[in-house]
C-alpha cells in the first residue's frame, strides 16, 4: 500500500495506534475485572480455564451429593439409635415376662405392649429423607416392610431381593458404600432365606407370640433373639457411623479443593487492578507525550524554499 505520509509519521501512527490498544486493554480489565474477557485475547488461558471450570462444577455436584447423603445417613443413624433403644425396651419386658411369677394375663398385657414395639420397628424401617426411603436401597420410592402379624416374621417384606448397590464418589478419588437395607438391618435371614437368629422382626414376633401364649420356654429364646437383634443393629448403627466420617472427610477434602481451583481460576482470569492501573496511567502519558512531541515537528515543505 503506498501513502503519502514519510517514515517519522508512519512510526507516530504505529505507536500511537500501539499506545490506544493498550489503552483499551487496560480499560477493559478494570471496568470488567477479568484479565481475559474474549477468546481471542488468550486462546492458551481460555481452554485452561475451560478445564479448571468443568473440575469446579463436578467438583461442586459431588459436594451437593454428599450433602444430601449426609442428611440421610443422620437420619438412619437416628432411626438406628431408636431401634436398638427398643429392643433395650423389648428385652426388659421379655425379662419380666420371664419370671416364674408371672401370670397368663400379666403375659397376655405385656405381649400386647411388644406388639405396639413392632409396629413402631417397622415405621423405624420406614425411615424418609429427601422424599426416599432410605432403607429401600435401590428402590428408595417404594417402602420396604409392612406389619402383618400374622406372617412368620409379623412383617410382609414388599420388596424381594433388596440391594443397595449406590455409591457416592468422593471428591478425592474413588467411591464408597452408603447405605443398607431395610432387610440388612431389620430382617437379616440365612443364605437359604430363613430367618437368621439375629432378625430383629422375628424376634420381637416370637417374643410377642411366647407371651401371648404364656410360653415361659418360648419367651426365654425369645429374648436371647432379642439380644442378638440388638447386637446386630449396634453394628449396622456403627456402620453408619462410618459412612458418616467418610462424608464429613470428603466434604472436608470437597471444600477445599474447590478452594484450590477457584483459586487457580482467579490467577488466569482476574485482572491485576494495580497493573492494570499502572498501565492505563503510563499510556495516557506516552500517548499525550507523543501528540505533544508530534506537533513540535517542522512542516518544511517545497513552497517554503521556493519563497526564500
Amino acid at each position: 500500500m503506498i501513502t503519502n505520509l514519510d517514515s517519522q509519521s508512519e512510526l507516530f501512527l504505529a505507536n500511537a495506534n500501539r499506545l490506544h490498544q493498550q489503552l483499551a486493554t487496560a480499560q477493559k480489565q478494570l471496568s470488567s475485572g477479568k484479565r481475559v474477557n474474549v477468546a481471542s485475547e488468550a486462546p492458551d488461558v481460555v481452554s485452561d480455564l475451560l478445564r479448571l471450570r468443568s473440575i469446579l462444577e463436578r467438583n461442586n455436584q459431588i459436594l451437593t451429593n454428599l450433602g444430601v447423603e449426609k442428611t440421610a445417613g443422620a437420619a438412619a443413624d437416628t432411626a438406628l439409635g431408636s431401634s436398638i433403644q427398643l429392643l433395650d425396651r423389648a428385652l426388659t419386658l421379655g425379662v419380666q415376662g420371664a419370671n416364674g411369677t408371672m401370670t397368663a394375663a400379666s403375659r397376655l398385657s405385656i405381649g400386647n405392649e411388644v406388639e405396639a414395639l413392632q409396629q413402631q420397628l417397622v415405621n423405624y424401617s420406614q425411615t424418609q429423607s429427601g422424599g426416599w426411603y432410605i432403607f429401600s436401597g435401590d428402590q428408595p420410592g417404594q417402602t420396604s416392610y409392612q406389619l402383618n402379624l400374622a406372617s412368620a416374621n409379623g412383617v410382609d417384606r414388599l420388596i424381594p431381593n433388596q440391594a443397595a448397590t449406590r455409591q457416592q464418589e468422593n471428591p478425592a478419588g474413588g467411591t464408597f458404600s452408603i447405605s443398607k437395607t431395610a432387610q440388612e438391618i431389620f430382617d437379616n435371614r440365612n443364605p437359604d432365606d430363613t430367618f437368621a437368629a439375629d432378625n430383629a422382626f422375628a424376634a420381637l414376633n416370637n417374643l410377642r407370640l411366647a407371651l401371648q401364649n404364656n410360653d415361659q420356654p418360648g419367651i426365654n429364646a425369645a429374648v436371647n433373639s432379642v439380644k442378638l437383634a440388638s447386637d446386630h443393629l449396634n453394628a449396622c448403627q456403627a456402620f453408619y457411623g462410618t459412612v458418616q466420617n467418610r462424608i464429613r472427610d470428603a466434604i472436608n477434602f470437597g471444600h477445599s479443593y474447590g478452594g484450590q481451583i477457584q483459586t487457580e481460576i482467579a490467577q488466569k482470569e482476574d485482572a491485576d487492578v494495580v497493573a492494570a492501573s499502572l498501565e492505563f496511567s503510563q499510556a495516557t502519558v506516552s500517548l499525550q507525550a507523543a501528540f505533544q512531541m508530534q506537533g513540535r515537528v517542522p512542516r518544511t515543505t517545497l513552497f517554503d524554499f521556493l519563497s526564500r
